[in-house]
C-alpha cells in the first residue's frame, strides 16, 4: 500500500507493461488501415488460443448459477442456469485484437445478444452504464449503449465453433 490511501502498489505485470508504454515497446509507429490489413499496428497474429487465467477456474453449480439484472430498470430479473440458456441464442463472428498484443481473426461465438436483456429489464431513461459483478468478486463497467451493441453477448461457446 502506499501512504495514506488504499490503493495497492502496482504488481510486477502493471510495472513491466507501464515501462513497456513508455519505451513505445510493441507499437510500430503506423497508422493502422482497416481497409486493408486486419491486423492493427503492434498486435501478432495468432491460430491458438493464449492462456489468459491465473490457472484457476472457478467451480460454480449449475444450481448455484444466477444471472441478475437490477438497478435502474423497470423490471429487475433473475435467471437461473436453465432459464438463461433457454433465452434466444445468437451467433456471431469477430476478430479479437488483445491489449497484450495479440490479435485471432473470425471467432466464432454462441450465446445471449445483450441486447435480449436490455430489452427483457428494460432501462429507465437515466440509466447510462451496467455495473457487471462476478461470483468472485471481479467489478468491471461499461456504457449501456456498448454493452447492448449489436454484436455483444453473453458467450455460452465461442472461439473454436465452426
Amino acid at each position: 500500500m502506499t501512504d495514506g490511501d488504499d490503493t495497492p502498489e502496482p504488481s510486477k505485470l502493471i510495472r513491466t507493461k507501464r515501462s513497456w508504454a513508455r519505451a513505445g515497446r510493441f507499437l510500430t509507429g503506423t497508422a493502422a488501415r482497416p481497409e486493408t490489413s486486419r491486423l492493427p499496428p503492434g498486435q501478432h497474429l495468432v491460430r491458438d488460443w493464449p492462456v489468459l487465467d491465473l490457472g484457476v477456474q472457478p467451480a460454480v453449480a449449475e444450481a448455484d448459477w444466477r444471472l441478475s439484472a437490477f438497478g435502474l430498470v423497470e423490471t429487475p430479473l433473475v435467471w437461473d442456469w436453465a432459464e438463461f440458456n433457454a433465452l434466444p441464442q445468437s451467433r456471431f463472428t469477430s476478430d479479437i485484437h488483445c491489449v497484450t498484443t495479440w490479435s485471432r481473426y473470425d471467432n466464432t461465438w454462441e450465446g445471449v445478444a445483450t441486447r435480449d436483456i436490455v430489452e427483457a429489464v428494460r432501462p429507465m431513461p437515466e440509466a447510462r452504464f451496467v455495473l457487471l459483478y462476478a461470483h468472485d468478486g471481479y467489478t468491471t463497467n461499461l456504457p449501456l449503449a456498448d454493452f447492448a451493441a449489436e454484436d455483444a453477448l453473453l458467450a455460452l461457446a465461442g472461439g473454436v465453433l465452426g
